[in-house]
């Protein structure tokens, strides 16, 4: 009897000793298949530990600010005024065809989106969230309904001048709050620069458009209708490399974009030295050239390029429209000279629009200044 327990007890321990020393790799939880593959499954790529959870901009918990008062910018995710990233950012419509440059303050902005327009012209739609004492802002042209979708996303100010028909109904919104030149008394946040020919020569500053907002009555401060957290970001001690996608993650430290926009053709160069994307398209003078901010002298650099495609349809009479609201479109993310695919999904008019990797991680971002290309579904555009 007590031979028979002694042998019990070794299975036992045995047993316990083949479990513990399994064989080594991923654990279950660490394992998922690619959504585009029926194979064997892959390790997926580790999510970032010390990003933000969905509760607000990435912190470290370790890190703190550089003065009393400054918190996390939830668009750059940059320190910043505690007042300036409660105040609603501006979103500016921007035309882009050579005889509308220079531009000026659009090295300011913090998010700038470029999207084609009738022509194949582009526009720019940029958000400024630090806005109030910017001197010289545009040249400042007409809205398109699609701009709005994205500007509502940060409940921005819409500053333009006029709109086509097909965009009234969305101006008459009651949420929607716009500072229109064309417009009367919204017209006195504008002047027009008489050195350059219409209807390239309007021009705002951030103190005019700070009177037109207060005369107007609107809020200054979030009205919640936006997502509180738009982008993840990486913590500053833990940028996202993009490494842990391995060979997924391909090189980008040239990225053009000309078969998208034919006429301002504009790419992007990766610089080592500093971590980000020096932007440089088709200039007024009929030369490619570095896209250069006529008010500070600066060329437009940014930490995060996304490129989403986007459908896209013809009105019938020249003017186009995009389906912002959608979850069956893909695009690219780059960063620190690597890119990587991704989904994105928008499921409502001021929701953020959300952008996955392959394994359906919502990306993280790396704290700075993010350009957004919308693509129209079918072209193609490279990268090396």
């Amino acid at each position: 009897m007590k031979k028979q327990k002694f042998t019990l007890i070794l299975i036992i321990i045995s047993m316990f000793m083949i479990c513990a020393c399994g064989p080594a790799g991923n654990t279950p939880e660490q394992e998922s298949s690619t959504p585009n593959s029926s194979g064997p499954k892959y390790t997926m790529p580790p999510d970032n530990s010390q990003s933000e959870d969905s509760s607000g901009p990435s912190t470290d918990e370790e890190e703190l600010p550089p003065a009393e008062g400054m918190v996390h910018s939830r668009l750059t995710n940059e320190w910043i005024d505690e007042t300036k990233a409660n105040t609603r950012p501006i979103a500016v419509m921007t035309p882009n065809e050579h005889n509308a440059q220079p531009h000026y303050s659009l090295s300011q902005a913090s998010i700038l989106y470029e999207a084609n327009v009738e022509g194949r012209m582009t526009r720019l739609l940029a958000i400024y969230e630090d806005w109030e004492n910017l001197e010289k802002i545009g040249n400042v042209r007409s809205l398109r309904t699609y701009f709005a979708y994205w500007a509502f996303e940060w409940d921005a100010f819409i500053i333009h001048t006029g709109h086509p028909y097909y965009v009234d109904e969305l101006i008459a919104a009651p949420d929607t709050q716009t500072i229109n030149e064309s417009n009367y008394p919204d017209s006195a946040a504008f002047y027009r620069d008489e050195t350059r020919s219409r209807p390239h020569n309007a021009y705002a500053t951030g103190t005019m458009i700070l009177d037109a907002v207060n005369r107007k009555g609107y809020p200054l401060e979030y009205r919640g209708l936006a997502d509180s957290r738009h982008f993840r970001f990486a913590s500053a001690s833990a940028q996202n490399t993009l490494e842990q996608y391995g060979e997924d993650a391909q090189s980008a430290v040239y990225i053009d974009m000309s078969g998208c926009y034919p006429l301002t053709r504009c790419y992007f160069d990766y610089n080592t030295a500093d971590g980000l994307y020096y932007r440089s398209q088709y200039l007024s003078g009929g030369t490619d050239g570095p896209h250069i901010d006529a008010q500070t002298g600066e060329q437009l650099t940014f930490k995060n390029i996304l490129v989403q495609n986007v459908k896209a349809w013809d009105l019938g009479d020249g003017y186009l429209a995009y389906q912002c609201t959608d979850n069956t479109e893909d695009g690219w993310y780059f960063t620190n000279g690597k890119g990587i695919h991704v989904t994105w999904e928008k499921d409502s008019d001021y929701g953020a629009t959300k952008f996955y990797d392959d394994f359906g991680n919502e990306i993280i971002f790396n704290t700075g200044k993010t350009m957004i290309c919308i693509v129209q579904s079918g072209d193609n555009f490279t990268f090396r």
